[in-house]
């Protein structure tokens, strides 16, 4: 069991402390998250980084940007950042079918969507090694070269996040236990029926 703290502006790393006043500026709040990386200042502002330049820069639309975030924290198995991704996917606006789709591992039914998904999930699945037909399916759905390498700038911040909350185990917000947002992985089914 790790001992990791979640910091905050007064208890983090005096390297952090700025950047997390960013960050409670721009949320209103520090997540959790950001609180965790903050033990490292590298490590937060790597993550903090690249989620902005996402957002700020990508060409992939905002709906798309979310398929992509929520395909990487499904396949990751990531409690955390599924519940706080379908947050900003129904923010973004998402359909509520697509959301649900990715988060149960059923193909979405709007096929740029689901070849979109289907390619993140194939990169992380095969390493980068996605192959020809993976990317010909890509492109045939419409994308570009440059979006291809968002997807990869996307499945990289995410496995930051990600595997940071798999070693850290980091805690849910308060607002992820809403039963709109909670999310269990696959892997601990079986131990939350079990509990309820």
């Amino acid at each position: 069991m790790s001992n990791f703290i979640v910091h905050t502006i007064q208890s983090a790393p005096e390297d952090s402390r700025e950047h997390l006043a960013g960050i409670e500026k721009t949320w209103g709040f520090v997540p959790k998250l950001q609180g965790t990386l903050a033990e490292s200042p590298l490590a937060l502002e790597a993550y903090d980084t690249m989620f902005n330049l996402v957002g700020a820069k990508a060409t992939l639309t905002p709906v798309e940007q979310q398929i992509v975030y929520q395909a990487i924290n499904v396949f990751h198995g990531c409690e955390y950042c599924t519940a706080g991704h379908s947050f900003l996917s129904r923010k973004a606006g998402v359909p509520e079918e697509a959301l649900q789709a990715v988060r149960e591992g059923e193909a979405v039914a709007d096929v740029r969507l689901q070849a979109l998904r289907r390619f993140a999930e194939q990169v992380v699945e095969q390493r980068g090694c996605a192959g020809d037909a993976a990317i010909h399916a890509f492109f045939s759905a419409g994308f570009t070269k440059a979006q291809l390498l968002e997807v990869v700038t996307i499945i990289a911040t995410k496995t930051i996040s990600n595997y940071t909350n798999h070693l850290t185990h980091t805690p849910l917000e308060d607002f992820m236990n809403d039963p709109a947002l909670r999310w269990v992985a696959p892997r601990h089914r079986s131990q939350a029926s079990q509990a309820a």
